[in-house]
């Protein structure tokens, strides 16, 4: 087999990995090297699945040794296999990088053998690259769990971020889908990261050209919609990750259906990207805005409402904490209230020192007034002709887009084209009314 043939089927092989995101770190190349690392992101193409790229994204092989149900590379799939040497997969990625397709490489691999033999051919591709091709560019490597930690150590001398996948949120989901898998056999060599990357800033504050390990941090990704875990769950469990690990983010894949099996759904399973996408809302909702996961769901609730998002949905729940005044509500005040993003809040705070803000003012600073004005007062005044019945905010706050597809798939009964979109929740009377009265 070809390199180009082994290219075709371990860089399909790995498009159900989506941890592919902006560098996190700045680098430049030493005098003589090539290749450097921006922090501020470096998607800027599409590959085949429709995610924005710009490394490449491969797999070291999808020969693997373990039989998770969920997996298309797993040990019992009929499916075509193949596996790089470290030469080969170093040179392709400099050719590319020459012709500038990619700018840095995205790193996995099946279980070849067993993980210390996977990590070290890992490790040998990522040394050409650094030591004989001189490539400061960004690399980011997937962990093996169960690799011993000098392994794990020396990898993570040579790549820029690291990733150790949950997959499934639950141990029992794990135990059902991933028998050769643990929760501790991924805990730990996440929390070995952990403890070495905070090392490292020792070192590096005591000696200023101490090597670097993991720069840019460590991440994960969990599958969504192939156990019964609730969201409720999955949002607590990131919660905690970010917490314990300090991961600089936890990456949700919505399960795209590859396999038949009783235990996994249908294949003709419509992936659930509108709740991936709420979890995603959720999840920028506990790093940036100061909520919790308590907040947002909880034992009663366990759902996110695929109709609003969960900002929305907790301002619509906490009429008591309305409304803010912009012009005296603290920062995180400010971050709580819908149409409110964190550079609007600062833009607020930093305004209001010299002028008082009315809510012209607001539009200025990049307030979505469109959701804002029914949670704020400038000076204890409300917006003109704000009307606050519960179904014509719902009705402003719901995207346009919601509302036309909903009444579209009522009214003609093609369920096909609303097929992405979950049901009502029940108990939604305010919303019912709302999503069904005419545009």
């Amino acid at each position: 087999m070809d390199v180009f043939d082994k290219l075709k089927i371990l860089t399909d092989a790995a498009k159900y990995d989506v941890a592919c995101t902006s560098s996190g770190v700045n680098k430049k190349a030493a005098a003589g090297g090539i290749g450097n690392a921006a922090a501020c992101g470096i998607c800027h193409s599409f590959s085949a699945d429709g995610r924005c790229i710009s490394l490449l994204k491969v797999l070291m092989t999808n020969i693997c040794a373990y039989d998770c149900k969920y997996c298309v590379n797993r040990h019992s799939n009929d499916t075509a296999r193949a596996a790089f040497t470290p030469r080969e997969l170093a040179d392709l990625t400099i050719n590319f990088y020459r012709r500038n397709y990619i700018e840095g490489l995205f790193l996995s691999s099946g279980v070849l053998k067993n993980p210390d033999y996977t990590c070290e051919q890992m490790i040998e591709t990522l040394r050409i690259l650094r030591e004989e091709y001189r490539f400061s560019g960004y690399i980011h490597a997937k962990a093996i769990p169960g690799a011993d930690h000098a392994l794990i150590t020396r990898l993570g001398m040579l790549a820029d971020r690291m990733s150790v996948n949950i997959e499934m949120p639950s141990q029992s989901s794990l135990q059902l889908l991933a028998p050769d898998k643990s929760k501790q056999a991924i805990f730990k060599p996440m929390a070995y990261i952990q403890s070495r990357i905070q090392e490292n800033s020792h070192d590096i504050v005591q000696y200023r050209h101490a090597p670097k390990f993991v720069p840019a941090g460590q991440s994960t990704q969990m599958i969504i919609g192939a156990t019964p875990d609730t969201d409720f769950q999955i949002l607590n469990l990131t919660e905690s990750l970010y917490k314990k690990y300090k991961l600089k983010r936890v990456f949700f894949s919505a399960y795209t259906p590859v396999a038949e099996n009783h235990l996994l759904p249908a294949l003709d399973t419509t992936p659930p990207l509108w709740r991936e996408h709420r979890l995603y809302q959720a999840d920028w909702l506990l790093r940036f805005y100061g909520f919790t996961a308590g907040e947002l769901l909880d034992g009663e609730h366990q759902s996110f409402n695929p109709y609003l998002d969960p900002k929305c949905h907790w301002a619509l729940n906490h009429p008591d904490f309305f409304p803010v005044d912009v012009n005296r509500a603290s920062f995180h005040s400010l971050l709580r209230v819908p149409g409110i993003g964190v550079t609007s809040a600062k833009r607020i705070v930093s305004a209001r020192r010299t002028t008082s803000l009315s809510f012209d003012g607001l539009k200025k600073l990049g307030v979505v007034l469109k959701r804002a004005q029914y949670f704020i007062t400038c000076n204890g005044k409300t917006a003109d002709g704000i009307k606050t019945a519960s179904t014509w905010m719902l009705r402003t706050l719901l995207s346009e887009k919601t509302l036309k597809l909903y009444q579209f798939n009522v009214q003609s009964e093609q369920l096909s084209l609303f097929e992405h979109l979950p049901a009502l929740p029940s108990g939604q009377e305010d919303l019912l009314a709302c999503l069904t009265s005419p545009i």
